[in-house]
């Protein structure tokens, strides 16, 4: 329905019930033609209006692969058309929408109208029309270049090309509903429209369906080149793959004639030719530098390919794929890698693996070797990891050969994690952050960022700490793992894009790939997973649609793009770091010859086999003891060891017998129950401690030689200790010393005067030593007398005082019995504390008792002295038995005799032992000892210490690091 409205120009026609636009107004106004004033109605059309939206209608068109395509041209014609001819679509839309109400209506308004063939001049002729559509063409190439480049979504794109067939089809049948209309009207003679407007509305509908057609073709167009780009993506893609499936043949063939070559040649003339390779001088290199530490600020700065990752986002598998061997354990989510691994990849004609410590090497060919160098790996893992901690920096350092090996050195890396488990150490976060930076610091380390492309990026927290250490990207090489994932779980390819192009994280990179590591499964081969990866690319809708190219695929082209950056880069610092080391050099030299002028470098190792040789010289010196200074040395030390026991246990108790008969049952059964008991026991140890004092006494006096080294003393005494610890005497010693002692013992005839002198001085000496220390030993209870407090100026205390008042008062009972028992009666202790309590001392009994002990044992060992005097010269009546009619009874010397000659006896024994046997067991014992502190490094770095020590270490390692750098730069400038 339309209705008349009046505007600022005139009156208005707005059809009502039609959608109304920019192009749905017309202006009724007047003008002047001669002296009539007619009516017209004037479409209004703004200024490039079509025009206005064409930027944001460009963005919506396929990407820079095919340019702006011509059904776009179409479009924006047809659009055009539709504009200027508005009036009649709406008419005609008005006409079939109104129906019936227009039929009612239509006499009200038809008088208003004017004659329809004013619309003719209104009309743009086809001139007209060619001129907007060259100038359109011409707009769309002027704006071409400013267009930024973009790929529509397939989808989306698939879904616009529907839509656009839906609305051709419409406009179709609403065109031939309203020619059809017109028609019927015409007919009728009721039709507003005359013939040659019918003419015209026809042959604009031809026009526009063959602008239609054109359109069309343009799109068939569009998408032939679509699928040639597709076609030749895909063929390159296969060309690629079927190059490499050619060069892994040859490598092949080239594998099995070295060994041919080699197996002909002869292992001498083989090993003639065989000369180390770059990568493996570089990784020695590498292997000294980890060990390294300088208080010079000469930094290890050497290239290395350092492999940083999420936890569980493939970096392992990475690292495998490069070495084509699943070399390292496996866990269900659980954290693997536990210290950083340094992997060597090396070119060789076996794919074998070998640990720098060891010289074991697995083949990786075989599945047993590979689990075995896995548990071995894990192992080494789990030992490095000390004191509770879940990670550590100490490196496992390991080599892998094998044909076609890309050669480099990688570190693989602990994974970054965002939360501790409580399995873990609680700063296990921060220490695998601190590991990983420390590695990343290195100014020439190139970093392979590995990030998880099955999962959501916004989880990523490798990538914002890359970007920190490398915020320009110039040393970081990105790979996406888990492509296969990314394009089955990702509704929208273009994040794919946007992740390789560098456009989704913030960090930068030198490249970017995308890689398949894997399928999930612990048991596929390398092989298998790299067949199932480049079948994956080989059909992958994300590379067949132009989201990434075919370089930046397959771990096969990763390995050889972090090949060469990791050589340029070698290539690059190598011989700075060559300077850097030598200026080092020279002033660790200098401190040296300033501090240590007329010393020898000797490093730690160097210095700990001066010390054993020096050890073992001592124990060879053993040797030299004559056998008389061991029996001297073992019977002074066996009288040490037993005196107390012989005075207190056995002499003592037989002296207070009334007979002589008495006393040597008395004795003979303390002698035999200490013979059986502790005594053999006693005497091992007597011979051992004898061993290690006179072992200790070379040992010292190597100390007094001018020769003498102080460097070495903590060494000598650690080793000594811990041999002497370990040393258990022959186990049949002690059954053998007990027959030998039981006999000497029985024995109690003295066979001639001789032995009957040595055992009277014996006794006498004994005697003499045991009162000498009682005396000291009451001096101390009862304080100084009185010479010395005039002397001295000392004074005894409260205590001394009531010791000597009760020591006076006990002496006073030996005068009055000579021959005291050893102990006091009730009523002499009585009489005791009464005494002294008139004194104006008040003692206990036991003060009074422990005050006796001392006092009576030097009242007993003044009376056997004086035995032992008497004793002297009674040999011929102890011969004779005539002891008794003299007076004299000498069972003390006697029993000191048969003690005596016990010693001897075991003395002898023990010397033997110790000659024959036990020395040699030490000397073994010592040797074993020597050996394990030589293979610990620890121990050694305990022992050995000192500026002296640490100077000539730095100096060896630092000459050694630039030994090897030299000859690996004058090996690297030779290949060049």
């Amino acid at each position: 329905m339309q209705k008349l409205v009046k505007g600022r120009f005139g009156y208005i026609i707005r059809v009502v019930g039609v959608s109304q636009s920019r192009w749905a107004r017309q202006v009724l106004t007047t003008r002047q033609d001669g002296d009539q004033v007619k009516t017209v109605v004037v479409p209004i059309i703004r200024h490039y209006s079509s025009l206005r939206p064409l930027r944001g209608d460009l963005l919506k068109l396929p990407g820079p692969n095919y340019g702006i395509p011509s059904r776009g041209i179409g479009m924006i014609i047809a659009r055009v058309l539709r504009g200027a001819l508005k009036i009649r679509y709406l008419l005609l839309g008005g006409t079939i929408a109104g129906g019936s109400a227009l039929a009612k209506t239509y006499e009200e308004w038809k008088e208003a109208l004017p004659d329809a063939k004013f619309l003719e001049d209104l009309m743009p002729s086809q001139e007209e029309l060619d001129a907007i559509r060259t100038a359109l063409i011409s707009y769309r190439d002027k704006i071409k270049d400013s267009v930024p480049d973009f790929t529509l979504d397939p989808k989306l794109k698939e879904l616009g090309e529907s839509k656009y067939d839906q609305l051709m089809l419409w406009f179709k049948e609403r065109l031939d509903d309203a020619i059809k209309a017109a028609e019927e009207e015409k007919s009728e003679g009721t039709g507003l429209f005359t013939d040659d407007f019918s003419s015209d509305l026809k042959q604009h509908a031809i026009s526009f369906s063959a602008m239609g057609s054109a359109a069309e073709k343009e799109r068939e167009k569009a998408e032939t080149i679509r699928e040639k780009y597709e076609g030749l993506q895909e063929e390159l893609m296969q060309v690629q793959l079927k190059y490499q499936k050619e060069v892994e043949r040859l490598e092949k063939e080239n594998k099995e004639l070295r060994k041919s070559l080699m197996l002909r040649a002869g292992d001498k003339i083989a090993h003639k030719k065989i000369k180390k390779s770059l990568i493996d001088m570089y990784s020695e290199v590498l292997d000294e530098l980890c060990d390294y530490d300088s208080s010079y600020d000469t930094q290890d700065h050497l290239p290395r390919v350092v492999v940083v990752g999420d936890q569980s986002s493939g970096k392992t598998s990475v690292l495998e794929m490069v070495a084509q061997a699943r070399i390292f354990p496996r866990g269900a989510g659980e954290m693997m890698t536990r210290a950083p691994v340094m992997v060597t990849l090396s070119e060789g004609p076996y794919h074998i693996a070998s640990f720098k410590d060891s010289t074991r090497e697995f083949d990786l060919t075989k599945e047993s070797e590979l689990s075995e160098l896995r548990k071995e790996v894990e192992l080494r893992m789990r030992n490095s990891v000390r004191l509770g901690r879940t990670v550590s920096h100490e490196v496992i350092s390991m080599t892998v050969k094998g044909p076609g090996l890309q050669r480099m050195v990688l570190v693989d890396l602990p994974g970054i994690i965002s939360t501790v488990t409580t399995d873990m150490a609680s700063d296990t976060r921060e220490a695998i952050r601190s590991i990983s930076e420390q590695y990343m610091s290195n100014p020439n380390a190139i970093i392979l960022c590995i990030q998880d492309g099955s999962v959501d990026a916004e989880r990523s927290n490798v990538t914002d700490l890359v970007s920190q250490m490398d915020p320009q990207g110039k040393r970081t090489i990105f790979v996406l793992t888990k492509v296969d994932l990314a394009e089955e779980n990702l509704t929208n390819p273009d994040r794919i894009r946007k992740i390789l192009s560098g456009k989704l994280f913030p960090m930068k990179a030198l490249g970017y790939f995308a890689v398949v590591t894997g399928r999930g499964s612990k048991e596929d081969s390398i092989q298998a997973i790299k067949d199932y990866e480049e079948s994956f690319f080989r059909s992958s809708r994300i590379f067949k649609g132009g989201v990434i190219n075919s370089h930046q695929c397959t771990t096969r082209n990763l390995s050889f793009a972090v090949s060469e950056c990791f050589w340029k880069m070698v290539r690059d610092t190598v011989e700075q770091q060559a300077d850097a080391f030598k200026a080092t050099r020279f002033n660790l030299e200098t401190e040296w010859k300033n501090n240590f002028p007329r010393t020898r470098e000797l490093d730690r190792d160097e210095l700990f086999e001066k010390a054993r040789g020096e050890i073992l010289d001592e124990v060879v010196n053993l040797s030299q003891v004559s056998p008389k200074q061991w029996e001297d040395a073992l019977s002074k030390k066996m009288w040490e060891k037993m005196v107390t026991h012989i005075f207190e246990n056995i002499y003592l108790p037989a002296a207070q017998t009334e007979n002589s008969g008495t006393f040597n049952t008395t004795a003979d059964i303390k002698l035999k129950q200490w013979a059986d008991g502790m005594l053999p026991k006693k005497c091992v140890e007597v011979g051992w401690e004898t061993l290690e004092d006179e072992f200790r006494k070379f040992m010292e006096r190597a100390k007094n030689s001018k020769d003498h080294d102080n460097i070495f003393d903590s060494l000598k005494a650690c080793v000594v200790d811990e041999a002497m610890r370990r040393h258990e005497w022959e186990d049949k010693a002690a059954d053998v010393l007990r027959v030998i002692q039981l006999n000497a013992l029985e024995d109690r005839s003295v066979h001639d005067k001789q032995q009957w002198d040595a055992a009277c001085k014996f006794l006498e000496d004994s005697v003499k030593d045991k009162l000498n220390t009682t005396e000291s030993t009451l001096r101390e209870m009862v304080g100084p007398s009185t010479k010395e407090q005039w002397l001295h100026w000392s004074y005894p205390t409260e205590e001394q005082r009531r010791r000597a008042a009760v020591k006076s008062e006990l002496e006073n009972i030996l005068k009055s019995d000579y021959k005291h028992k050893n102990t006091l009666t009730y009523d002499e202790v009585t009489q005791v504390r009464k005494n002294s309590q008139a004194q104006g001392v008040d003692v206990d009994n036991e003060f009074i008792r422990e005050t006796w002990h001392p006092v009576y044992r030097r009242h007993f060992l003044r009376r056997a002295l004086a035995k032992a005097y008497d004793c002297r010269k009674a040999f011929y009546a102890y011969h004779q038995g005539l002891e008794g009619e003299l007076g004299v009874e000498c069972n003390d010397v006697v029993l000191f005799w048969r003690i005596q000659q016990m010693i001897r006896i075991t003395a002898n024994a023990l010397r033997q032992q110790v000659m024959n046997r036990e020395a040699r067991r030490l000397e073994k014992e010592i040797k074993e000892v020597l050996e394990e502190y030589g293979c610990d490094r620890d121990k050694k770095e305990q022992l050995l210490t000192g500026r002296r020590v640490m100077l000539a270490e730095e100096l060896k390692r630092v000459r050694q690091i630039q030994e090897k750098l030299e000859e690996f730069i004058y090996a690297l400038n030779a290949e060049k």
